[in-house]
C-alpha cells in the first residue's frame, strides 16, 4: 500500500473504529485510535511535503483503482501529489491533529466523546480526499463529504435546538453553492469529455473547446460559464458574501469544531478549488473580475460586522469570513500563490485564536459574551499570551505570519494596475484597519479592564495541558510560518505546474516593486486600528456605548450583519414555510388524508354501519326480507 494512500486511510480507519466500536472500546481507546490516525497522517504528509516542496521531487499521479467505467467514460480514484497538494496536506493534518488533542481536554465531560472523535476523523478524511484527488469527480466527493461531516459536527449537541438549526442552515446554504458547482462539473464534462485534471487543463490551454455554449437564454462564453459555476460552489463552501450566512451560526458547535471547520479545512476548500482550477480561470477575465470583487466585498463586509459582535466566537468567525475574502481577491488578481500562502498562515493563527477562545470559555464556565468578561489576563496568563500572538499574527504585526501573507495579497492587488485590483486594494486596506480594531477589541474586552463578573473571574483557571500543548504548537506556526513560507510568493514559479498564469497576469511578480504609501498602508492601518481600539476600550470604556446609542441605526445594521438573515428569511424561508404549510394542511391533511386515505376509510365504515343496521337478530325481519327477495325475483323473471 502506497504512502500517499495511507495519508488518506489513517483518519478513515480511526473514524470507523471510534464510530462503530466506540461504546465497546471506551473513550480512551477511541481517542487513541483517532488521534493516532491523524498523527500518522501528519507524519506521512510531512514526509511528502519534504519530498515535493523542499526536496524538489517532481509531481506524481498515482491511480489506485478504476472508480466508474461506463462506455468511453472512465473515472479513476487517484492521488495527485504536487506542491499545491503538499501545502494543503500540511495544513489539514497539522490543524486537525492539534484539534484532536485539544478536544481531549475540552470535551472531557461529554458522554459522547467516541462519536465526536469519529466525526472529527471523518471530516479529516473527507478533506484529504478533496485535496488529493486528481479529477473533478473525486474533488466533488470530498466536497460533499466535508459538507456532511460539518453538518454532523455543528449539530453534535443535537438536543440543543439552536445547534440543530445551525447545522441545517449550514447544510442547506452549502447546497445552494454546490448546485452551481455540480453544474460546473457537468459543463466541464460536456465541453472536454473528461473530468481528469491534466486532460482538462491541457485541452483548455490548447484552446480545444467551443468559444460559446448555449445556457439558459442564449450563448455565453464557455470558460466564463464554467469558472463562474465552479466559483458558485466556492462561494458557498468558503462563506463569501451572499452565501456567508451559515458561517457565524456554525459557532453553535463545540469550539474545536469551529477551529477545524473555520480555520484550515472546510472554508478554505473554495480557495483551493480556484487555485487548482487556475488553468481555467486564467482564460476568463470576467470570472477573475467576479472573484476579485466578491472577495473584496466579503473582506470589507465581514470586517464591519466583526467590529460590533459581542460573542467571542462570532467575532473570530466573521474574521475568518473576512480573511477568506482576502484570499479570494488575491486569487482574482492572479496572485494564486499569495492566496495559498495566506491560506497556510491563516490556518495557524486562526486555529490558535479559536482554540484560545475555547480556553477562555472553558475558564469562564462556558460563558461566551465578552461583555461578561474582563480582567482575565491575571487569571489565565498563558492563554492571554497565546491569544496575543494569534491577534498580532492576524493583524499583520511585522514579521509574524499575517504580515507576510496579507501584505503580499494587498501589494498584488495594487500591482495589478486594474480597476478591480484598485477596488480590492481599497476595500482590503479598509478591512485591515477594522481587523486590527475588532481583534484588539476582543483582547481588551476579554482580558483587560475590570471583571464584569467578579465571581466567575475569581474561579477562572488555565485549561489543562491537553488543551495548552496544541495552543503552543499553533503559536509557533503563527510566529514563524510567514517567514518559512515566504518563498511561495518570492518565487512566482514555486508552485510549478500546479498553478498556471497566462501572459500579462503578473500582479504577484510586480508586487515586489510596490513601495511608498501603498506598501506602508497596511502597517499604518494596524497602528490606527490599535490606537482606536485602545482609546475606546481601555482609556474610555464607556464611550463605545455612547457611540452605539448615538448612531443606533448604523450599530443595529452592523450588529444584525447588514440584515442578510432577515432578508433571506422574507425572500426564501417564509415563502417556503407558507408553501410547506399549504401542502401540509391542504394537500396532505385535507385532500390526501381527508378525501383519500381517511375519506375512503370513512366511506367504507359508513357503508358497513348501514349494512350492520339490517342485521337485527329478529326472525320476522329476516322472514320479511326473504319474502321481499322472492317477490323481486318473481317480478324480474316473470
Amino acid at each position: 500500500m502506497s504512502t500517499n494512500l495511507l495519508i488518506i486511510l489513517f483518519p478513515l480507519m480511526g473514524a470507523l473504529v471510534a464510530g462503530l466500536f466506540g461504546r465497546t472500546i471506551g473513550v480512551r481507546a477511541s481517542q487513541f485510535v483517532t488521534i493516532g490516525g491523524v498523527l500518522m497522517s501528519l507524519l506521512l504528509s510531512t514526509m511528502a511535503f519534504m519530498d515535493v516542496a523542499v526536496g524538489d521531487a517532481p509531481a506524481t499521479r498515482e491511480v489506485i483503482f478504476s472508480w466508474i467505467v461506463s462506455g468511453d467514460f472512465e473515472v479513476s480514484f487517484g492521488i495527485l501529489m504536487d506542491r499545491l497538494t503538499a501545502v494543503m496536506l500540511i495544513v489539514v493534518t497539522g490543524v486537525s491533529s492539534m484539534v484532536h488533542i485539544y478536544s481531549m481536554g475540552y470535551m472531557e465531560d461529554d458522554p459522547h466523546q467516541p462519536r465526536f472523535f469519529a466525526y472529527l476523523s471523518l471530516f479529516t478524511f473527507m478533506m484529504l480526499m478533496l485535496v488529493t484527488g486528481d479529477n473533478f469527480l473525486q474533488l466533488f466527493f470530498g466536497w460533499e463529504g466535508v459538507g456532511l461531516s460539518s453538518y454532523l459536527l455543528i449539530g453534535f449537541w443535537f438536543k440543543k435546538q439552536s445547534a440543530c438549526n445551525a447545522a441545517m442552515k449550514a447544510f442547506l446554504v452549502n447546497r445552494v453553492g454546490d448546485f452551481g458547482f455540480a453544474l460546473g462539473i457537468f459543463a466541464i464534462f460536456m465541453v472536454f469529455g473528461t473530468l481528469d485534471y491534466s486532460a482538462v487543463f491541457q485541452l483548455a490551454a490548447a484552446g480545444k473547446y467551443p468559444a460559446t455554449v448555449d445556457f439558459l437564454f442564449g450563448p455565453v462564453d464557455t470558460m466564463t460559464l464554467i469558472c463562474l459555476l465552479l466559483f458558485m460552489g466556492a462561494m458557498g463552501k468558503s462563506a463569501q458574501l451572499g452565501l456567508h450566512t451559515w458561517l457565524p451560526d456554525a459557532m453553535e458547535g463545540p469550539t474545536p469544531v469551529s477551529a477545524l471547520i473555520h480555520a484550515a479545512t472546510m472554508v478554505t476548500a473554495g480557495v483551493f478549488l480556484v487555485c487548482r482550477a487556475s488553468p481555467l480561470f486564467e482564460l476568463s477575465e470576467t470570472a477573475l473580475a467576479v472573484v476579485t470583487i466578491v472577495g473584496a466585498a466579503t473582506a470589507f463586509f465581514a470586517a464591519t460586522v466583526g467590529m460590533v459582535q459581542n460573542d467571542i466566537k462570532r467575532v473570530i468567525a466573521y474574521s475568518t469570513c473576512s480573511q477568506l475574502g482576502y484570499m479570494f481577491f488575491g486569487a482574482g488578481v492572479s496572485a494564486y500563490a499569495a492566496a495559498m500562502f495566506h491560506l497556510m498562515t491563516h490556518a495557524f493563527f486562526k486555529a490558535l485564536l479559536f482554540l484560545c477562545a475555547g480556553a477562555v470559555i472553558y475558564a469562564m464556565h462556558h460563558e461566551q459574551d465578552m461583555r461578561k468578561m474582563g480582567g482575565l489576563w491575571k487569571k489565565i496568563p498563558i492563554t492571554y499570551g497565546l491569544m496575543m500572538i494569534g491577534t498580532l499574527a492576524l493583524t499583520g504585526f511585522p514579521f509574524l505570519a499575517g504580515y507576510y501573507s496579507k501584505d503580499a495579497i494587498l501589494e498584488s492587488a495594487f500591482a495589478a494596475h486594474s480597476t478591480v485590483g484598485m477596488i480590492a486594494w481599497t476595500l482590503g486596506i479598509a478591512a485591515a484597519f477594522m481587523t486590527t480594531f475588532y481583534s484588539f477589541r476582543l483582547v481588551f474586552m476579554t482580558f483587560h479592564g475590570k471583571p464584569a463578573d467578579q465571581k466567575a473571574c475569581d474561579h477562572a483557571h488555565e485549561a489543562p495541558w491537553s488543551m495548552r500543548i496544541p495552543l503552543l504548537v499553533l503559536a509557533v506556526g503563527a510566529l514563524f510560518s510567514g517567514k518559512i513560507g515566504f518563498p511561495m510568493v518570492q518565487d512566482i514559479e514555486w508552485f510549478k505546474s500546479a498553478i498556471v498564469l497566462v501572459e500579462g497576469h503578473d500582479a504577484l511578480a510586480n508586487a515586489h516593486h510596490v513601495s511608498g504609501l501603498p506598501k506602508w498602508a497596511p502597517f499604518i492601518m494596524f497602528c490606527l486600528g490599535l490606537g482606536a481600539s485602545f482609546i475606546l476600550y481601555v482609556m474610555n470604556p464607556g464611550l463605545p456605548a455612547k457611540i452605539a446609542s448615538t448612531f443606533s441605526r448604523t450599530y443595529q445594521f452592523l450588529l444584525n450583519a447588514w440584515y442578510f438573515d432577515r432578508l433571506y428569511d422574507r425572500l426564501f424561508v417564509q415563502p417556503a414555510k407558507l408553501v410547506g404549510q399549504g401542502l401540509w394542511k391542504t394537500g396532505d391533511e385535507t385532500i390526501i388524508d381527508g378525501y383519500g386515505v381517511n375519506g375512503t376509510a370513512a366511506t367504507v365504515l359508513r357503508w358497513a354501519r348501514t349494512m350492520c343496521s339490517f342485521q337485527t337478530g329478529y326472525v320476522y325481519h329476516y322472514a320479511f326480507a326473504m319474502l321481499a327477495g322472492v317477490l323481486v325475483l318473481v317480478t324480474f323473471y316473470a
